[in-house]
């Protein structure tokens, strides 16, 4: 692939979220690999910064790039088709990063000849909710640059710090309920980073390492998992689960996100999560994260559909894209319309959607507690059983050893006897042959030289 010009959009370039810090480390991956990245966005801030330190162009007028890009890469409506009507006749690809985000809806204009899904829910809101077709689609998995987020030492038997990670600030309603578990499950020590406690950093991989549970979702818990660490999927008042060796997968290709957050946050639906905890598990889950998330094959798979584009020759049909622009401009204004002439009608029909929903989630809730309290104590006799198994299996294993040693007794038992009884009768034989020589004309002739001697001796004496 030549050197290309590759203009990224984002909504913003200000704190380091999700889809700001995949903007950041994308440009760098392309500048490092020999290509031109240029961002574009109307805010601004931290990542912009950072971008520019280095030396990765960032606008927030397009009329301040002279020459056109070779690719668009697109992320949210607004700012892809801003660039869109800017360049035209450049080809784009249009990543979409969440199911629910308003900005994450896609565009229709014939110039987006890719569309890219983070994960199987983006997929199906392209394909099933916009119309996209299935064929146009391509589903990169989001992925974490394995030579900054290095490994943590081997986890412990039990956790001992925990961490809640999360850009929401709406999440701090739910960080008494996660300390509280967490002391009864016997984690005191529960630290906070992000806009939840308004502490964002700019490099988590240096701050992961050091604790052994993270409460996340989407890309913190990726990198979260990716460093070694334990990772319960949490996030603005909903849980998820405890990720495993068993549910890795899954949760991976949901990318961690809202389908997996089904629960509220309680703390005894967080205890069943707690329980599940296994340090040997949690490395095998970090050993799949490592072998299926790697940046360097992301990046891989994000060229291949940019080469993919570039190789297809299309022409512009103008009276097209002029139609499709006007249908965006309407799209747009029903939306704000809808958010902003008529926000009293909304607001009284979400709050009598809110009162009935509260009630019924404090009946759901309150099945849900009992229910968890019979999981729980479900979970804690079958570690009991466990142990009594295992007890079992130990006193079978010593009763197997005992009886091996009793018929290794035994066997050198009847050795013995048939040694003792071989001596018995040698000793016979031997008894027999004696009174046979003190019987024989031999033994009274040498018996009469004997007391001839004594007597001879006697005599030599006197």
């Amino acid at each position: 692939m030549k050197r290309l010009r590759i203009l990224i959009t984002n909504n913003t370039l200000a704190s380091h979220a999700g889809s700001e810090v995949y903007a950041r480390d994308l440009a760098m991956a392309l500048q490092s690999h020999g290509h031109f990245p240029i961002l574009f966005s109307t805010v601004l801030g931290a990542v912009a910064e950072e971008l520019r330190l280095a030396t990765i162009p960032v606008v927030d007028d397009l009329a301040n790039i002279a020459e056109p890009p070779d690719l668009i890469h697109g992320q949210h409506h607004l700012e892809t088709m801003t660039a869109l009507l800017h360049f035209p006749g450049v080809p784009a690809v249009y990543f979409c990063h969440g199911w629910l985000p308003w900005e994450e809806a896609a565009p229709h204009f014939s110039s987006i000849q890719r569309y890219v899904a983070v994960d199987d829910v983006c997929f199906e809101r392209l394909n099933l909710t916009s119309g996209i077709p299935a064929s146009k689609i391509r589903t990169i998995r989001n992925a974490v640059n394995l030579q900054t987020f290095l490994q943590r030492a081997p986890l412990p038997e039990r956790p001992k710090k925990a961490l809640v990670f999360s850009n929401h600030p709406a999440q701090s309603a739910a960080l008494d309920v996660i300390r509280s578990a967490c002391a009864t499950f016997g984690i005191e020590h529960v630290d906070t980073v992000g806009a939840v406690s308004n502490n964002s950093v700019a490099k988590p991989q240096d701050v992961l390492a050091r604790y052994d549970l993270v409460f996340a979702k989407g890309r913190s818990a990726l990198e979260a998992l990716a460093v070694g660490c334990a990772v319960i999927v949490c996030d603005i008042g909903r849980l998820g689960e405890m990720v495993t060796s068993k549910n890795v997968e899954n949760l991976r290709n949901l990318n961690f996100g809202v389908r997996t957050l089904q629960k509220t946050i309680s703390e005894a639906a967080l205890l069943v999560e707690l329980y599940q905890y296994q340090a040997l598990d949690i490395h095998s889950v970090n050993k799949y994260i490592l072998a299926n998330a790697n940046f360097d094959a992301f990046f891989e798979k994000i060229l291949a559909v940019y080469d993919e584009v570039l190789a297809e020759t299309w022409e512009i049909d103008w009276a097209l894209q002029s139609k499709q622009a006007s249908n965006y401009i309407r799209e747009m204004r029903m939306t704000l319309q809808r958010a902003y002439l008529h926000p009293k009608a909304v607001l009284q029909h979400a709050a009598h959607v809110d009162v009935d929903r509260e009630r019924l989630a404090a009946q759901v809730e309150k099945l849900q507690h009992e229910q968890i309290k019979l999981e729980v104590e479900q979970l804690k006799l079958q570690n009991e059983q466990a142990a009594l198994n295992s007890d079992l299996s130990n006193a079978f294993t010593l009763s197997t050893q005992l009886r091996e040693n009793n018929e290794s007794v035994h066997a050198e038992n009847t050795q013995l006897t048939k040694l003792t009884q071989q001596l018995q009768l040698k000793n016979q034989e031997l008894e027999l042959r004696w009174g046979n020589l003190q019987h024989s004309r031999a033994w009274r002739l040498a018996s009469r030289i004997s007391q001839i001697w004594q007597l001879i001796r006697g005599g030599s004496r006197l």
